[in-house]
């Protein structure tokens, strides 16, 4: 039974619908829900709990011009480039690597980065489900102090060397010289150290499982294998709730925000009055809104190649990264009106700038923002939507993540695990869950930060800056075009003018540029005052070699496992595999026909003549060897020819 033709059938539940056009992987119900899903998985915590907070310290409203920027420069080329390589073979991230055999650990990479970051972005979704079940209290738990906290700064002066803490009750001044600010802890973050986290001193501290967020991890893990126990077929069912449910509890927050006394002054210390234009000529803010625009559109993780190999191969992936992409960045500013509107709100209470409450990533989730959220009428309620929104948005990213892990394993072994889905699934989950362990225990923040700081940053800044190079300057640009005028259609040369300036020299050029800066001013993590030991840092550049080695171990497998000379197993290696085409054979066309594929050759004085070309005399019907035909850019994927003295006649 032919690959195009069959209806397969899963008694276990099928990842595949008859009216599928790819029915050996299957594909997207409906475009609708390609597009949630795509939208749900770009935009993650980093939208809310870092967007807001990065544009408010490189100068608020101007901010959104290098934003902006970088997203026509860098983040819609990636995204279009990533989307097409996964649309056009309908293959995970290790299999794409087809088109460039020597670079396949690349994709190893991907999926080894996937993981790690699937193992703590686990891990901050229990948080937000631990925090959502708290909010069910009047008054929230964190409303109040436990024991020596305060929500205002104690200051104290030096008189004669003793400090003097009530100085300002008995009418006296006290020179700035000798104020002495004692930091105290506000009621809400000793809810988050001391009741949340249950926190130790350091990594070396690592005490015993917090049960609690134990049991939001499991729960967790559950939601995630049950939404994807058939892949994308119930995934994407699931979405049509996860990925519009943020925006409605946004606008919500955003509508109780902006009533608010103060909120104006939060809204234009954002992107108001208060910006600051004369930021755009720092190089500080230009790095700052290119990380942020690849970290928002999870660049090179595997992700959005794994969503767009269930599409339809005519699909208009071209249209869908402009439109995703602009979606993301505009979700990220809108979020910041909700965040910065009630933090406003917060400072006026408090009677301080709103610069004194604004924080970023774990602070801003779990301290700022639960302790603007007490301060409101009706607290629960918009601290339960709060969380709630921070969970869905945490889910829709680890559906994605999960789906990256088991996709490249169901496309290596489709025999084994094409009636066993479900088995696959809730397999990777339990894995996942387990690692994500030592993350819940007392010492659970300084692995999440550690892993977040090594697996999760400018890793992501190499393996993209080989993606781009790969496939445009070894696969070959013109040929990479080439394959996506085979799904959406012959375009103007004015039309790829620009990606090509773009997947050439601009994002190679920016990537460089992050990648360098961040490399000189690496610093070793820390977790508020908390340094890691010399044995914590190691483990991290461990994660880093587990994430990287793969490039070079895989390209040095390959080259063993060649024939030829050394030069000769390179140029093999650097071409497509004989396994490069689109999926099915009716999307193939005359560049990845079967019978071009197939012609037999012959062979005249050394050289290797098309009898097409060439009369073959009878007996000298060589034997066929792969050529890429890469000179012509035709891109064949197994274009069989005898290619004998280095000469190769088309």
């Amino acid at each position: 039974m032919s690959k195009d033709s069959a209806i397969l059938s899963d008694p276990q539940g099928s990842r595949v619908a008859d009216g599928d056009e790819n029915t050996g992987r299957g594909n997207w119900t409906n475009k609708r829900e390609y597009i949630l899903s795509m939208i749900g998985y770009a935009i993650g915590l980093g939208n809310i709990w870092r967007f807001p907070y990065i544009a408010y310290k490189n100068g608020g409203g101007a901010f959104l011009i290098p934003y902006f920027v970088t997203l026509f420069l860098c983040g819609i080329p990636f995204f279009f480039l990533e989307n097409a390589i996964g649309q056009f073979c309908s293959q995970g991230p290790i299999n794409m690597w087809r088109a460039v055999p020597i670079l396949q650990g690349v994709g190893f990479s991907m999926v080894a980065m996937n993981t790690f970051v699937s193992i703590y972005y686990n891990v901050i979704v229990a948080y937000s489900l631990y925090y959502m079940f708290a909010s069910f209290q009047f008054p929230l738990p964190w409303s109040s102090c436990f024991s020596n906290c305060s929500t205002m700064s104690i200051v104290s002066c030096s008189v004669n060397g003793v400090l003097v803490a009530n100085w300002t009750q008995e009418n006296t001044t006290c020179p700035s010289s000798d104020m002495i600010t004692a930091s105290v802890r506000s009621p809400s973050e000793q809810y988050w150290d001391l009741v949340a986290l249950q926190r130790s001193s350091g990594l070396d501290e690592t005490g015993p499982i917090v049960w609690h967020l134990a049991l939001c991890l499991l729960l967790s893990s559950i939601l995630v294998s049950a939404a994807l126990i058939r892949g994308i077929k119930s995934s994407g069912k699931v979405v049509y709730f996860t990925a519009t449910l943020p925006y409605v509890v946004i606008l919500i927050l955003l509508i109780r925000g902006v009533t608010l006394e103060g909120a104006q002054d939060g809204i234009e210390f954002y992107i108001g009055s208060q910006s600051n234009l004369t930021k755009l000529t720092e190089a500080q803010v230009w790095k700052d809104a290119a990380t942020q625009t690849f970290f928002s559109l999870s660049i090179a993780w595997g992700g959005i190649g794994t969503l767009a190999s269930y599409n339809n191969f005519h699909n208009n992936m071209f249209l869908d990264s402009v439109v995703i992409t602009l979606i993301n960045h505009g979700s990220s500013v809108f979020a910041g009106f909700a965040i910065f509107s009630i933090l406003g709100h917060m400072a006026h209470i408090y009677g301080k700038p709103v610069g004194k409450v604004v924080k970023e990533g774990f602070g801003l989730a779990f301290i700022a923002y639960p302790e603007a959220l007490a301060k409101l009428p009706v607290s629960p309620l918009w601290s339960v939507l709060f969380f709630l929104m921070l969970f869905i948005v945490g889910l829709d990213t680890q559906f994605t993540q999960i789906e990256v892990i088991t996709t490249c394993l169901f496309d290596a072994f489709p025999e084994i695990f094409k009636s066993k889905r479900a088995v696959l699934t809730i397999g990777t989950c339990v894995i996942v869950f387990l690692l994500g362990l030592p993350c819940v225990t007392r010492a659970g923040i300084y692995w999440v930060t550690l892993i977040d700081q090594f697996a999760a940053s400018w890793m992501m800044l190499i393996v993209a800056f080989i993606e781009v190079i790969g496939l445009c300057y070894i696969y070959g640009g013109n040929r990479f075009i080439e394959d996506i005028e085979m799904m959406i259609g012959n375009k103007s040369f004015c039309f790829w003018l620009w990606w090509r300036a773009c997947w050439f020299f601009i994002s190679p050029c920016i990537i460089l540029v992050i990648l360098f800066w961040s490399l000189i001013n690496f610093a070793p993590p820390t977790y508020g005052q908390v340094h890691y030991p010399a044995w914590g840092l190691a483990l991290g550049w461990c994660m880093v070699a587990a994430i990287l080695i793969w490039i070079p171990v895989v390209a040095g497998y390959k080259l063993i496992k060649a024939e030829g000379s050394l030069w000769k197993r390179l140029k093999f290696l650097c071409s497509p595999s004989e396994d490069w085409h689109p999926y099915l054979d009716i999307h193939r066309g005359e560049r990845y026909s079967k019978e071009r594929c197939h012609t037999f050759n012959c062979n005249v004085a050394g050289l290797s003549l098309s009898p097409s070309v060439f009369p073959c005399p009878a007996g000298e019907q060589s034997t066929c060897e792969q050529n890429s035909n890469a000179e012509t850019g035709k891109g064949c994927c197994a274009s069989f020819t005898r290619n004998l003295l280095g000469y190769h006649v088309p």
